[in-house]
């Protein structure tokens, strides 16, 4: 008999991938949420499990029902929560449910503040070109996967293990339910200042991850950043421990070539970060098996995970980058590695800030010298987006003094900084969008346009 499970909170980008999963399983899946947007809801409803209204409706909870799937953007006074709770309908977080699916399968976990989607994507893709059967979950939509998520019978499962707090009623991270096998760590910078107080709260959460590793588990972490080295000390010598630094690669007339034993291959990503991904990536690989011939034959046609260094636009002497860095540390790596990959060229860089850290004049002096590469350094703020998150709306003189740059310039409106862009001269010039938000669903056809008829 089919499973019956019911998600609270399903329009969520990792839930209702998981719902969709579950679906293509065989499982009967109904969900609530009281917003809903796309892709989220387009998906939902060609699936046939988009809920007829927006709102929570505890007739949907009822003794039928196997289990709750509880999302993060519900809260502890949800209806349908309290109604399931009254009914003793097992609750599930959606990483407590995935390891449920996968205790008999090897789990390797992606960690660190930083480079987990991009790694666990090169991971999926050599995976997926060498043939092996694997289930997965990873927070971005990856070409060549029709979902975030797979369950199946494969031994092995492939999960980016994120920090975030995990539901309403489990305030851990999400990283503590997998119960990995094999754990990367690729550096920790603080994020989510307003779950993580202090950065050794913060630093501690990894801690506590890495002592996890079973005995003959394999530990594999990136030795230059200091914290994951010091935690990596730590841990005892019965784990197979693997330090790791960017893989070497040289750049020529804006293309990266990685040094192999057979010569410079060219590979589609680029940066010292996704050098070191490339690295972290290869070494999860030869844990499961996959040979150095087979990492590179693969790795050549990787394009990249969802709005990383995506580009949306392209001529002779131009390039239009889309990237989802906000956290300070992947703001830094993303323009330098914009500027290194095309040191001759005009950098215009833009930070939507979007997050409830980034929006935080409290937290705004972590930004430090994040935008140095860049010529043209921008901020664009949403008034509505702090109001909602009731903090207060920085000033341009706050960004510049949290910036630690005198020129920086500030648009809290769409249309405003749209018309900028647009009457910028983009010869020899590039031009980089950064944010996890999507500035207000900012029109870039004519960007887009503008510079791809360029020289083309």
């Amino acid at each position: 008999m089919s499973k019956n499970y019911h998600f609270i909170a399903i329009g969520g980008a990792v839930m209702h991938n998981l719902a969709l999963a579950l679906l293509s399983k065989g499982y009967q899946v109904s969900g609530s949420d009281d917003e809903i947007y796309e892709p989220s809801r387009s998906r939902l409803k060609a699936a046939g499990i988009l809920p007829e209204e927006k709102g929570w409706f505890p007739d949907k909870i009822h003794q039928g029902l196997d289990g709750i799937i509880l999302g993060m953007h519900a809260r502890i006074d949800n209806p349908e929560l309290i109604r399931a709770k009254a009914l003793n309908i097992p609750i599930f977080s959606f990483p407590a449910f995935i390891y449920e699916q996968s205790k008999e399968k090897k789990r390797v976990v992606i960690s660190g503040s930083h480079g987990k989607t991009t790694i666990t994507s090169m991971v999926l893709h050599v995976l997926k070109s060498c043939g092996l059967d694997f289930d997965y979950l990873v927070g971005a939509q990856i070409e060549g996967f029709d979902l975030m998520v797979r369950l199946s019978d494969a031994p092995i499962i492939i999960i980016e293990g994120d920090e975030y707090l995990t539901s309403p009623l489990d305030r851990r991270p999400k990283f503590f339910h997998y119960h990995h096998h094999i754990l990367l760590m690729s550096g920790i910078a603080w994020d989510h200042f307003n779950v993580f107080p202090t950065f050794e709260n913060y630093v501690d959460q990894f801690s506590q991850l890495a002592a996890m590793t079973p005995e003959k588990g394999a530990f594999i972490f990136y030795e230059d950043d200091p914290n994951v080295k010091k935690i990596a000390a730590e841990v005892p010598n019965t784990v197979r421990k693997t330090p790791y630094r960017e893989h070497p690669a040289v750049i020529k007339a804006g293309q990266t070539y990685l040094l192999t034993k057979k010569g410079e291959l060219p590979i589609s990503v680029f940066g010292q970060h996704n050098l070191q991904n490339l690295q972290g990536a290869w070494e999860i690989c030869q844990n499961l098996g996959i040979t150095a011939d087979q990492f590179y034959e693969s790795i050549a046609s990787f394009k990249g995970a969802a709005k990383r260094q995506q580009i949306l636009a392209k001529s002779d002497d131009s390039i239009l980058f889309r990237d989802f860095a906000h956290a300070p540390s992947k703001l830094k790596a993303t323009v330098e590695a914009v500027k290194v990959q095309y040191p001759d060229r005009k950098l215009i860089a833009v930070q939507e800030l979007h997050t409830y850290s980034s929006l935080n004049k409290d937290f705004v002096h972590n930004y430090a010298h994040t935008f140095d590469a860049a010529d043209v350094a921008i901020i664009y703020l949403n008034p509505k987006a702090v109001s909602l998150k009731k903090l207060e709306l920085m000033d341009e003189s706050t960004l510049r003094s949290g910036f630690k740059r005198n020129d920086l310039i500030l648009f809290t409106e769409t249309k405003k900084l749209k018309s900028y862009l647009e009457n910028q001269i983009y010869q020899n010039c590039n031009l980089l969008l950064m944010s996890s938000g999507n500035y207000d669903d900012m029109d870039l056809t004519t960007l887009q346009k503008t510079i791809n008829k360029q020289h083309s």
